[in-house]
């Protein structure tokens, strides 16, 4: 190396430890970066979408982070000001942290995009549409279930499983509505058995049922 390239990497490495000298990375950052897959349990896929936005936004709310997410915490206008080179740095560090919750099959829609809001409202508009279809399937995989061959226990198990992958998605099934659809799916053979249960003046618990 020349002593003219070696001073302008000296001068370029002053200027960055310089440039860094002025930032002190927030601690809520530190925390939320090194914690986030501990935090957010799932990695996002096309199934998950209503659960992943409720865990991810609840931990960037509590960190006070959320308005990089909806846009709120917009960029300084100036963009070689300290301020907006702090703002980068945040917001890099949240790309960065949201990279991490998010599963292969989605990340090439957004491994072009260079803020935290641009990625939030991306996986939005491609997902959100997705997710309430998929509701909508699993609402009418409940309506039409029936016992078929299966046993009360494999029974019970399906209709749970469903149940539980609409809450998944975001959504939820009354009570009264769950026992009816699991009533409706009987063989007629629970006929008495499915009058007695309509006719009972107490609720039934569905974690009975689940657990017979």
């Amino acid at each position: 190396m020349s002593k003219n390239q070696s001073s302008t990497a000296q001068m370029a490495t002053s200027s960055l430890s310089a440039s860094m000298a002025e930032f002190t990375v927030p601690s809520p950052l530190k925390f939320l970066v090194s914690n986030i897959k501990q935090i957010v349990t799932i990695q996002l896929n096309s199934e998950n979408y209503a659960i992943w936005r409720l865990q991810t936004l609840k931990l960037l709310s509590a960190n006070g982070f959320e308005g990089y997410l909806t846009g709120s915490q917009v960029p300084p206008a100036d963009d070689s000001s300290t301020d907006f080179r702090l703002w980068k740095l945040v917001d890099q560090n949240l790309v960065s942290a949201l990279y991490s919750t998010i599963s292969p099959a989605i990340l090439p829609y957004i491994l072009n995009l260079a803020t935290t809001n641009k990625i939030w409202k991306t996986i939005e508009g491609r997902l959100q549409p997705t997710n309430r279809s998929r509701v909508i399937q699993l609402k009418n995989e409940l309506h039409n279930i029936t016992m078929g061959d299966s046993s009360m226990q494999q029974y019970l198990a399906q209709v749970k499983g469903i149940v539980d992958n609409i809450a998944a998605a975001g959504s939820k099934v009354e009570i009264e509505d769950i026992l009816h659809y699991i009533l409706n799916g009987l063989p007629t053979v629970y006929n008495s058995f499915k009058t007695s249960i309509r006719t009972c003046q107490n609720p039934i618990s569905l974690e009975v049922l689940y657990c017979c």
